[in-house]
């Protein structure tokens, strides 16, 4: 009895079933089975995690937030920040002027922003490669990925002043949008060699004098009066001002 009830029921389901539009309902059951994320393919390459999809889509934050190293777009153009300065003009509110560098051209703007201002933000992907050497042809700085071996060439106005800096097999930071390369950094302290040294002088301080030495990359400098030529010394390369004695 039971074997011919158990039959007649799924009979029944069967019927009910193909009744309904299949396009337009889903009849649930216990057993549940996600449908797979699709990938989805940027610039050639395969993103293995929905998230990743975001990195190169742009977001939005108020000129507040602005800070140097951001990378946004202002008038279909992409912007590196340089320098942004919160200042406080009576009545009309608080602004922020920025330096902005073309990430094309590499020219430099002026700009205001208000606090309250919407701004596009790019996300952008960071990448850890090791200095190979400078194109005699080019002037392009040729970097290469530690685990790849691969290699890619970067405008050397991307390093700004920091350029000078650069030795052989250094670790320098590389963001990327959509595969191009927008900014690149070296490390803030790095050890250089003393070339010449003047005589020491005054400085702020009788306890402290100070002299000028020649870094062996033309980079000139005050260091304490102890600093003789061929000693290595600890440079910070944001303003190229003696850290200590290597």
């Amino acid at each position: 009895m039971r074997i011919i009830l158990s039959k007649s029921i799924s009979a029944a389901l069967r019927s009910y079933a193909s009744t309904v539009p299949r396009n337009r309902h889903y009849i649930a059951t216990c057993t549940h089975r996600s449908r797979p994320i699709p990938f989805v393919r940027v610039s050639g390459g395969l993103l293995e995690s929905p998230w990743s999809a975001t990195q190169l889509r742009h977001a939005r934050f108020s000129g507040a937030d602005v800070r140097p190293g951001n990378v946004i777009e202002r008038r279909g153009k992409i912007y590196e920040v340089v320098k942004a300065d919160h200042t406080t003009q009576g009545r009309g509110g608080a602004i922020i002027q920025v330096e902005l560098r073309d990430v094309d051209s590499g020219s430099k703007v002026n700009e205001r922003l208000r606090t309250d201002e919407k701004i596009e933000k790019i996300f952008v992907e960071e990448k850890s490669l090791t200095y190979l050497y400078t194109d005699d042809e080019t002037g392009n700085i040729v970097l290469m990925e530690p685990e790849t071996y691969s290699q890619l060439e970067v405008p050397r106005q991307l390093f700004g002043d920091s350029l000078v800096y650069l030795q052989d097999d250094m670790t320098v930071t590389v963001q990327l949008y959509d595969e191009r390369a927008l900014s690149a950094s070296i490390p803030h302290r790095v050890t250089c060699t003393v070339a010449e040294s003047d005589e020491a002088r005054p400085g702020s301080s009788k306890s402290s004098p100070s002299k000028r030495v020649l870094l062996d990359n033309g980079v000139t400098l005050q260091a304490p009066a102890h600093i003789a030529a061929g000693d290595k010394i600890v440079v910070n390369t944001t303003n190229s001002s003696y850290v200590s004695r290597a």
